[in-house]
């Protein structure tokens, strides 16, 4: 048994997380906004119409692009506007529904990548129903499937490293602490209550260089997949559960494995 120390959303995929207090789950859905924009490398073309989802790889990322975090975003879902503040303290807003505000924030963007090679230029894309999930091209249901951490697994990756890694690095959505490292490797296939909700485990989480790039300082400075490697003998870090019953979940609330 644990509890949730923290829940985070990524409205735009890539760029920085949200902390929430509070969030309502439907059955089959994802965390609300998670994920629902997307930039793209400059490489294709978005058409909402034949859309189907992509590689991450297609798009701007951390595991390119680590100057990605350092800047500071919020999304308003009111306004559909994302509040997006660089490293020098400059704030601007843009309102994502509009076609060309939307153009001026890609474009911004790429400002901040000035060093970056692209393909040609970014494009901030949605489309209903679609998540921008790294897991998103396996299945819709996990598409729709919401990432957890445990925090002790994350203590120990830090003593076996001798370093301390937040555990921001992961981008998840529920941060949970039961105190017993790895323990949700053994989730597979099992039902997880958390607050008036029920997940379904169904996938465990592999790492990509993407976690190597330190959220605060936008700096490359560890090498994670490879201490998993090393240290465990495999490069997986949380656990993906699928909505089987909606409700609230509360930071604080409980995280119990039924049966």
């Amino acid at each position: 048994m644990g509890s949730v120390h923290s829940l985070f959303r990524f409205p735009v995929k890539g760029l920085s997380g949200e902390s929430l207090d509070r969030v309502d789950l439907i059955a089959g859905k994802g965390i609300p906004a998670d994920r629902r924009y997307a930039i793209t490398n400059g490489s294709w073309t978005f058409d909402a119409a034949t859309f189907t989802p992509r590689p991450k790889t297609d798009y701007l990322v951390l595991l390119k692009h680590e100057a990605l975090a350092a800047l500071s975003t919020r999304y308003l879902d009111d306004s559909e506007t994302l509040v997006v503040k660089d490293p020098q303290g400059t704030v601007t807003h843009y309102r994502l529904s509009d076609p060309a505000d939307r153009a001026k924030c890609a474009q911004r963007i790429a400002d901040h990548l000035a060093d970056a090679e692209l393909d040609g230029p970014p494009a901030i894309v949605s489309a209903e129903g679609i998540r921008y999930t790294d897991v998103s091209v396996n299945s819709e249901a996990l598409m729709n499937a919401v990432s957890f951490i445990n925090l002790a697994s994350v203590r120990d990756l830090s003593r076996a490293m001798g370093v301390a890694v937040n555990p921001l690095r992961f981008r998840s959505n529920i941060y949970f602490d039961n105190g017993e490292p790895w323990s949700e490797m053994d989730w597979m296939d099992k039902d997880v209550q958390v607050g008036d909700t029920t997940l379904r485990i169904v996938r465990q989480t592999k790492r990509c260089p993407a976690v190597n790039v330190d959220p605060v300082t936008a700096e490359r400075d560890l090498a994670i997949p490879a201490a998993l490697s090393r240290h465990f003998g495999h490069v997986l870090c949380g656990v993906y559960g699928e909505v089987r019953k909606g409700g609230e979940v509360r930071v604080e609330d409980r995280v119990t494995l039924q049966g």
